[in-house]
C-alpha cells in the first residue's frame, strides 16, 4: 500500500485547483436542514387540494422540526432526513353553507426509512359538525395524496439540489454527472432479532463470561474511523437502521432497531472509544465493556477491539456480528477497505 499522500492518487491533492476531496474519497457532508425547511414551506404555502366537492387549500406549515443532510463517500451520495410536520388547511363545501373550515395535517415520520406511500398522515378539523366532518373525509381521501405528492417533490429536489458539488470529477474525468446518485438504503432492515427466553430474563442469574479480542485494518485515518462510530449520520449509514446516540461521556446509544444498546464511558477523538455494550439476547441488565484502540499507521488504521464480559455461549455469534454488521458494513458504506460483495 502507498502511504497517504505518497503515490496513491486518492490522496494526491496538488493537481486539483480546489485541492479538496480528490476522487471523492473522503467523507464530506452538507447540512440540508435550513434549505429543507424553506422548501417544505414553499411547497405547501397556499397550495390547492384538487376536489370536485370542495374548495380546499393548504395555508401554511405550522411546524417543521427535524434535520436533513447530504453526505458523499467514494462517489456515493447518502441522504438523511427526519421531519415532524404540521400543516394547516382551510376549505369549504361547494354545495354547503359557505362557512370556511380549518384544520391540520400531521406527519410525524417523514424520513428516508419510510417510503412516501407508507407515511402516517393524520387529518383533523377544528369545527367537527356535519360540514366539517365532510371536509375532513375529503381531506382523508384526496388531501393525503396531495401531501404525498408534495413531499415526494421535496425529496426529489433535495437530492437534485444537494448532489451539486458533492461529486467532484476525478482527474481527466469529463462528466461528473456520470456518477450514479445513491440513497443510503436505510430502509433496509437488518435481521438481528434475537430469541429472548424466560431464562435469559432472570436478573441475578450467574453468568459465565469471557473476553474476546479482535483486530481489524481499515484504509482510512484514525479520526475517520472514530467519526464512523460517534457521528450519528455515519452510524446510520453503515447500520442502515434508525440510530439514537449521544456521543459524550455517559451518553447512551441504541443501534440496529434496539438490538444493541449501551453508553459511552470514554472518548478520545481519533484514538480510543470505551463503551458499555449489550446485545438484547443477553440476560437482562448484563453489559459487556467494549474498548476500541485506534492506531493510525503510515498506510492504514489498525483497530484493536477488546470486549470483556461476553457470555460464554455468545462468543461465536458476537464475533460474527462484529465482522458482519460493523467491519464489513463500514467498509461498504465508507470505502474503508476492499469493497465487500
Amino acid at each position: 500500500m502507498a502511504k497517504w499522500g505518497e503515490g496513491d492518487p486518492r490522496w494526491i491533492v496538488e493537481e486539483r485547483p480546489d485541492a479538496t476531496n480528490v476522487n471523492n474519497w473522503h467523507w464530506t457532508e452538507k447540512n440540508a436542514g435550513p434549505w429543507s425547511i424553506d422548501r417544505i414551506k414553499e411547497l405547501f404555502k397556499d397550495h390547492p387540494v384538487k376536489s370536485d366537492l370542495a374548495d380546499i387549500h393548504f395555508t401554511e406549515v405550522e411546524k417543521c422540526e427535524g434535520e436533513a443532510s447530504a453526505s458523499n463517500r467514494k462517489g456515493k451520495l447518502i441522504f438523511f432526513y427526519e421531519w415532524d410536520l404540521t400543516i394547516k388547511w382551510s376549505g369549504k363545501l361547494k354545495d354547503g353553507s359557505e362557512k370556511e373550515y380549518s384544520g391540520k395535517v400531521k406527519i410525524p415520520n417523514l424520513s428516508e426509512e419510510n417510503d412516501v406511500s407508507e407515511l402516517d398522515i393524520r387529518i383533523s378539523v377544528k369545527d367537527s359538525d356535519e360540514e366539517g366532518d365532510k371536509l375532513k373525509e375529503i381531506m382523508s381521501k384526496v388531501g393525503k395524496e396531495e401531501v404525498r405528492e408534495q413531499l415526494a417533490k421535496y425529496i426529489s429536489s433535495l437530492k437534485v439540489e444537494f448532489s451539486k458539488g458533492m461529486i467532484l470529477p476525478k482527474k481527466d474525468e469529463v462528466k461528473p454527472d456520470a456518477v450514479k446518485t445513491l440513497t443510503s438504503g436505510f430502509n433496509k432492515k437488518i435481521n438481528m432479532t434475537p430469541v429472548v427466553t424466560e431464562k435469559s430474563k432472570r436478573i441475578g442469574l450467574k453468568i459465565d463470561v469471557t473476553t474476546i479480542s479482535l483486530r481489524q485494518e481499515f484504509q482510512c485515518k484514525g479520526q475517520e474511523f472514530y467519526d464512523a462510530l460517534t457521528r450519528i449520520e455515519m452510524v446510520t449509514a453503515f447500520t442502515r437502521a434508525h440510530v439514537k446516540m449521544e456521543a459524550t461521556k455517559g451518553g447512551k446509544f441504541e443501534l440496529f432497531n434496539g438490538n444493541i444498546v449501551g453508553q459511552f464511558e470514554e472518548l478520545v477523538p481519533g484514538k480510543k472509544i470505551v463503551q458499555q455494550w449489550r446485545y438484547k439476547q443477553w440476560p437482562e441488565g448484563h453489559y459487556s465493556v467494549v474498548t476500541f484502540n485506534i492506531n493510525e499507521k503510515s498506510d492504514h488504521t489498525e483497530v484493536n477491539l477488546v470486549q470483556t464480559g461476553v457470555p460464554s455461549g455468545e462468543v461465536d455469534v458476537t464475533k460474527e456480528n462484529w465482522q458482519r454488521y460493523y467491519w464489513d458494513s463500514m467498509k461498504r458504506a465508507f470505502g474503508f477497505g476492499a469493497f465487500i460483495v
